[in-house]
C-alpha cells in the first residue's frame, strides 16, 4: 500500500459551545494534512500527482479560509469543531477524487502545534 500526504494551511475563526474561553469567538492558523492511499501506481510510477492533490486541497481550504466557520453552510446548526472541519475536508476531497485509483485515507486538522484531530471516514 502506498500513501501520499500533502500539507496545507488556512486561517479561520469559530466559537465552540463547550464552556470556557473557547465559547468566545477566536481563530486559528489551521494546518491540514491530507493523506491518500492505494495499491496501484500509474505507468509513470505515481499513486497520485502531488500537483492534483495540492490543487484539490487548496480548492477545499479556500472555502474555509478567512471565514467565520460557524456561519458556513456545512456547519449550519452544528458547532464548527475541528472534528467537523476534518470530516468536511475529507468528504469534499473524496468527491473530487472519484474515479481516481487513489482514495482519501485520512485528513488531520491541527489547531495548534500540540492539538490535532484526524478523520478517516465512516465505517473504516
Amino acid at each position: 500500500m502506498f500513501r501520499v500526504t500533502v500539507t496545507k494551511s488556512f486561517s479561520a475563526a469559530h466559537a465552540l459551545k463547550i464552556g470556557g474561553k473557547c465559547e468566545n469567538l477566536h481563530g486559528h492558523n489551521f494546518k491540514v494534512d491530507v493523506t491518500v492511499e492505494g495499491r496501484e501506481l500509474s505507468p509513470e510510477g505515481l499513486l497520485i500527482d502531488f500537483r492534483d492533490l495540492k490543487q484539490w486541497t487548496v480548492e477545499v481550504l479556500d472555502e474555509l479560509d478567512h471565514k467565520y466557520l460557524n456561519e458556513l453552510a456545512p456547519f449550519s446548526g452544528d458547532c464548527a469543531t475541528s472534528e467537523r472541519v476534518a470530516r468536511f475536508i475529507f468528504e469534499s476531497l473524496a468527491a473530487r477524487m472519484k474515479g481516481n485509483a487513489a482514495r482519501i485515507a485520512e485528513v488531520t486538522v491541527w489547531e495548534s502545534d500540540n492539538a490535532r484531530v484526524s478523520y478517516t471516514g465512516e465505517g473504516r
